[in-house]
């Protein structure tokens, strides 16, 4: 019995592949299999790993040591305790990123998580999946989160927990494209709060923090800023795609 169900879906997942096959999330040509980049648009992503900054992790062109931080972190340490990222911001990541957000393809979700999931190696392994919140406006309008699908499919890969509706945006603010790091703060300040009785039983807990894309570091701060104030041990940030070049800001 159990054979012929094993076969019986084998049979299905062909026929859906033959109808539907994968595609590039960047371009949107027919590859391999899911998850997958053609070799153009694999061949333009930058991933990012070691050696890099151990609070923001801006990548490094030396390895500087256990611990070493990049100079904007050590001017003005960021309310975070750690930020990591799959690829360097760039137009195939954009165009990926913009995708999910915009284009009604709640699937990419899945294909950012995987690519995002190595960082989560090694992560307490009671840490809390925390997207930032979406107004309920944009939500209307979009419909969904695209920071909630992301965290859903890292906490299925990696078997944490996730907490999609622990932080509310309360406050619907501007785009922040084209704003100063000055700007961005004060648009963004006053725009979160927890959810009604979310403080209970985060003390001391630390939250992984889900997003698309890192900029400026205004959401991120903010929202990690607020869960500390909360109780929560530690904030580290996760997401798909980060800033590297202050002009693609």
């Amino acid at each position: 019995m159990h054979g012929s169900a094993a076969a019986a879906r084998g049979a299905v997942r062909k026929i859906v592949d033959f109808a539907l096959p994968p595609r590039c999330p960047g371009c949107g040509v027919i590859t391999e299999g899911d998850d997958s980049f053609c070799l153009k648009c694999w061949q333009s992503l930058t991933f990012l790993g070691d050696p890099s900054c151990a609070r923001c992790g801006l990548p490094f062109d030396y390895d500087g040591g256990e611990g070493a931080e990049c100079g904007a972190c050590l001017a003005e340490p960021p309310s975070f305790d750690r930020l990591r990222a799959a690829v360097a911001y760039g137009e195939v990541a954009r165009k990926v990123a913009l995708k999910l957000k915009y284009s009604g393809r709640p699937a990419v979700a899945e294909t950012l998580a995987h690519f995002m999931q190595r960082h989560l190696a090694g992560e307490d392994d009671k840490a809390i999946l925390v997207p930032v919140p979406l107004h309920r406006w944009r939500i209307w309008k979009r419909g969904y989160n695209q920071s909630a699908l992301i965290a859903q499919a890292l906490a299925e890969r990696c078997g944490l927990a996730a907490d999609l509706d622990l932080l509310r945006r309360v406050r619907a603010t501007p785009p922040l494209k084209g704003m100063g790091r000055r700007e961005r703060a004060l648009a963004v300040r006053g725009a979160f709060a927890m959810r009604n009785g979310a403080r209970e039983g985060l003390e001391g807990r630390t939250i992984v923090l889900v997003d698309d894309v890192y900029t400026s570091g205004a959401t991120a701060n903010a929202c990690a800023r607020l869960l500390k104030r909360s109780g929560a041990g530690a904030v580290n940030i996760i997401c798909w795609a980060r800033v590297v070049r202050s002009d693609d800001i």
